[in-house]
């Protein structure tokens, strides 16, 4: 597994990650006993960056990583997590005072006295421009309650005004073969600044791993199905907002890139994960994983060699073709 350093913590994390967001069995039913195994399989791929958030499970996630942490305490894992979610998402609720008990929320859950990474959970845009939030997060800084911080966001003008931060460790948002806007301005602006870029969503909820069809149904409590018209969450997080029916089509194109131009050297799945990885500017990329095999493919496209330009030339024409119009002027 290659690594890169992760922005302005200076520390090393795999290309490959691991996001934990259906840890929290948001995603439909995870046993703890199938996380732990998630984990453990991860880890033995050389997987030593995981991604969760306070809310994922209502905190359920972040206890299965610390106690996961507590049996390998010499691993080496880095662990970022997220907060904002637990009130309203406004402005004002963007405070020291709240910030402080999130944090030590997730310090309790994992089982640390100071967390690695913390990130605004895709906070109103306003929030990025408010000095106040950023001292606050200094603040926690300077009292070894976190060791850096970092915004996780939904659109580039987002992004953007975050990495002109100087204490901005990184920057999360969705890259993937489907959502190639952040390619233009923010992976540039990232490596200038020295910030770290963390992309989620890298198979577009699974779109591009080419297995599901129009007949394709998830479970009730699958975001992929009660969020479809972004009524719980911001759709761009569902299928990368692009309409079922158009991923299921650009993920056939998709899967026939793969297997021309690789020749079968990766699943369509792995070819997406190391597509993004691959991206100047990119620190890490964090797909989920339902289950130990899924866990042990995704890392082993971190060892994957140079795509080359006509995976590249054929990602952009799928993009062009098929996919724009539906999400770059909006994100």
């Amino acid at each position: 597994m290659e690594k890169q350093v992760l922005g302005r913590t200076g520390r090393l994390v795999p290309v490959v990650g691991l996001g934990t967001w259906q840890l929290g069995a948001d995603w439909g039913e995870v046993s703890e006993a199938d996380a732990r195994a998630v984990l453990d399989a991860a880890l033995e791929s050389g997987v030593t960056f995981f991604d969760t958030a306070d809310v994922y499970g209502d905190g359920r996630s972040e206890q299965v990583i610390g106690a996961f942490l507590k049996s390998h305490p010499d691993a080496g894992i880095t662990v970022a997590t997220k907060m904002g979610r637990r009130l309203p998402q406004k402005p004002q609720n963007y405070v020291l005072k709240n910030f402080r008990e999130w944090t030590d929320r997730s310090r309790q859950n994992l089982g640390v006295e100071r967390l690695d990474l913390v990130q605004l959970h895709c906070p109103p845009t306003a929030v990025y421009s408010k000095d106040e939030v950023f001292d606050a997060l200094d603040t926690l800084v300077e009292e070894g309650v976190i060791a850096h911080y970092g915004v996780s966001v939904e659109k580039v003008e987002e992004a953007l005004t975050a990495i002109a931060r100087p204490n901005v460790a990184s920057v999360q948002i969705i890259l993937n073969a489907f959502r190639l806007k952040p390619l233009e301005q923010v992976l540039p602006a990232a490596s200038a600044a020295g910030v770290g870029i963390i992309a989620r969503v890298p198979l577009a909820s699974g779109l591009l791993s080419g297995r599901y069809t129009r007949e394709t149904t998830f479970a009730k409590d699958d975001h992929r199905t009660y969020n479809r018209d972004g009524s719980a969450f911001d759709v761009g997080e569902t299928f990368s907002g692009v309409p079922y029916d158009v991923g299921v089509e650009a993920a056939a194109r998709f899967t026939e890139l793969t297997e021309q131009s690789l020749g079968g050297e990766l699943t369509p799945a792995q070819a997406a994960v190391a597509w993004v990885w691959q991206q100047p500017g990119v620190s890490t990329v964090i797909p989920g994983a339902r289950n130990p095999e899924q866990a042990r493919a995704n890392a082993a496209a971190g060892s994957a060699g140079t795509l080359g330009p006509l995976f590249t030339s054929g990602v952009r024409e799928v993009y062009d073709e098929l996919i724009s119009k539906h999400v770059h002027d909006k994100w």
